[in-house]
C-alpha cells in the first residue's frame, strides 16, 4: 500500500490560495529514502538553493522507511518554493530501485532526476544535467565519478572503493553493448527523459536501478557529466552484504533475459549436474548396489542439484507462476525423459541415417538438450494462461 502526501510550496506560492493543480514542472527530482530524517531537510535547502527559478521543479520522495523520515519532510517543505510530494510504501517492493520507479511514475515533467536522500549527490548538478540532455537530445544523462572532473572522494574507506569499482567492472563486462558509453553504471544520479522510460519492461530489484533502466529500456543516446561523489550529511550507509546479494542476483537475472544466454547458462548448470550424480553413483556401488540401479538413482541427485541451480539463478522472476511442487515435479519428468529419448534417438540416427555412434552421440545430446531447454521454460516457467483466455480462444 502507497500513502501520498502533497505539500505545496511556501506562502508566497499561488498553489496556497487556489484549489488548481499546479502546471507539471519542467524537471521531477525523485528521491527514494529509508530512515533518512536527518538528511532530507539538508536536502530540501540544498535544491531551494541549487535549482533557479527558471527550472520550474518538484520534488517526490519515495519513502519506505521505519522512522519519521515523512513527517520530517513535510515540515521542511513548507519552506520550499516548489510542490513536494511524499509517496510512502508500507511494503519496499523492489527495494530502492522499485522506489524510483514508483517515483518516475508519479512524476509530472519531461525530465526526472534520480538523486540519493543523503546529500551524496549534489543538487547543483541538476540544471546542469538536465541542459546537457537537452543539448545533446540524448534520453540519458548521468552523473559520473570516473570521467574527467568527477571523483568517488565521498565513498568511505577502501573497502567500499573497491566494491563500487568491482562491481563497475563486472556489469561492463557482462553489458559491453547496452553500457557503451556510460563509465559509471553503478551510479545513483541521473536524469532521464520520461518518453524514454519503458516501465513495463523493468522489473528492479535492490538499489542499482541506472543499470535495470539502460539495459531493459535502451534509451536512444547516453551522455555523461562529471560530478564529485560527497560525503554523507548524517546517519549511515544502506549499503551491506545482503544488498550486494541482491545486486549479483540481479545482475545474473538481467543477463540471463536475453534467450540464447539462458540456454548458455542451463548448459553450464546441467554440466555442473555430473559432479552430485557421480558422487552418488559412486556412494552407492561402493556400498554393494548394482550400477544400473544405482544409475537411476544417482541421476536424481543431478536432476535436483541442476533445479536448485536453476530456480535460484536462471528462473528466479518466474517462479510466482507456478507452485514450488508443480515446478519441482515437471522438471524431474522433463528431465528423467531426456534418457528415456536419447537411447531411440541414437538408435535412429545410427540405423536410418548411417552416423557412427559418437557423432550420433553427440548430436542427440544436443537435439535432447535443446529439447530440454525448451521444456523447462515452456512447461514449468511460463506463466499458466488464464481461464478467460483460453475460453476465447476456444470461442
Amino acid at each position: 500500500m502507497t500513502n501520498e502526501y502533497t505539500v505545496p510550496g511556501g506562502l508566497d506560492d499561488p498553489a496556497v490560495e487556489t484549489t488548481e493543480v499546479p502546471e507539471p514542472g519542467a524537471v521531477t527530482i525523485v528521491v527514494p529514502t529509508f530512515n533518512e530524517s536527518a538528511n532530507v531537510r539538508q536536502l530540501l535547502h540544498q535544491i531551494t538553493e541549487s535549482v533557479p527559478a527558471r527550472l520550474p521543479c518538484e520534488v517526490v520522495f519515495v519513502d519506505d522507511s521505519t522512522d519519521d523520515t515523512p513527517q520530517v519532510i513535510e515540515e521542511a517543505a513548507k519552506d520550499c518554493p516548489f510542490p513536494v510530494t511524499v509517496l510512502h510504501r508500507d511494503e519496499p517492493v523492489g527495494g530502492l530501485g522499485g522506489a524510483v520507479v514508483e517515483g518516475m511514475k508519479a512524476a509530472g515533467s519531461d525530465w526526472i532526476v534520480v538523486m540519493d536522500g543523503d546529500c551524496q549527490h549534489p543538487p547543483s548538478l541538476v540544471p546542469e544535467l538536465v541542459a546537457t540532455g537537452e543539448r545533446a537530445n540524448a534520453g540519458l544523462v548521468v552523473a559520473s565519478r570516473y570521467i574527467k572532473g568527477g571523483s568517488r572522494a565521498g565513498l568511505a574507506g577502501s573497502y567500499r572503493v573497491a566494491v563500487s569499482r568491482g562491481a563497475t567492472w563486472l556489469t561492463k563486462a557482462l553489458f559491453p553493448r547496452r553500457l557503451h558509453g556510460i563509465s559509471d553504471p553503478m551510479s545513483g544520479f541521473f536524469a532521464i527523459r520520461r518518453s524514454d522510460i519503458t516501465s513495463e519492461a523493468l522489473k528492479p530489484l535492490g538499489y542499482k536501478i541506472l543499470l535495470e533502466l539502460a539495459v531493459r529500456s535502451r534509451p536512444r543516446a547516453v551522455t555523461e557529466v562529471p560530478f564529485v561523489f560527497q560525503e554523507r550529511f548524517a546517519g549511515e550507509s544502506k549499503s551491506t552484504a545482503a544488498e550486494g546479494r541482491r545486486f549479483l542476483r540481479h545482475l545474473a537475472g538481467l543477463r540471463t533475459a536475453d534467450p540464447l544466454a539462458r540456454m548458455v547458462v542451463f548448459g553450464l548448470i546441467g554440466l555442473t549436474g555430473f559432479v552430485p550424480n557421480l558422487a552418488a553413483l559412486w556412494a552407492m556401488t561402493q556400498a554393494g548396489l548394482h550400477y544400473l540401479p544405482a544409475e537411476i538413482i544417482a541421476n536424481q541427485f543431478g536432476v535436483a542439484w541442476n533445479f536448485l541451480l536453476i530456480e535460484k539463478l536462471l528462473f528466479r522472476e518466474r517462479r510466482v507462476h507456478r507452485h514450488w511442487a508443480d515446478r519441482t515435479i515437471r522438471f524431474a519428468l522433463l528431465a528423467n525423459a531426456d534418457l528415456v529419448l536419447r537411447i531411440p534417438l541414437i538408435a535412429l540416427l545410427v540405423g536410418q541415417f548411417g552416423l557412427a555412434v559418437l557423432p550420433a552421440t553427440a548430436l542427440a545430446l544436443v537435439i535432447t538438450f535443446v529439447l530440454r531447454f525448451a521444456g523447462t521454460e515452456a512447461l514449468v516457467y511460463l506463466p499458466r494462461r488464464s481461464r478467460s483466455r483460453t475460453a476465447r480462444s476456444t470461442a
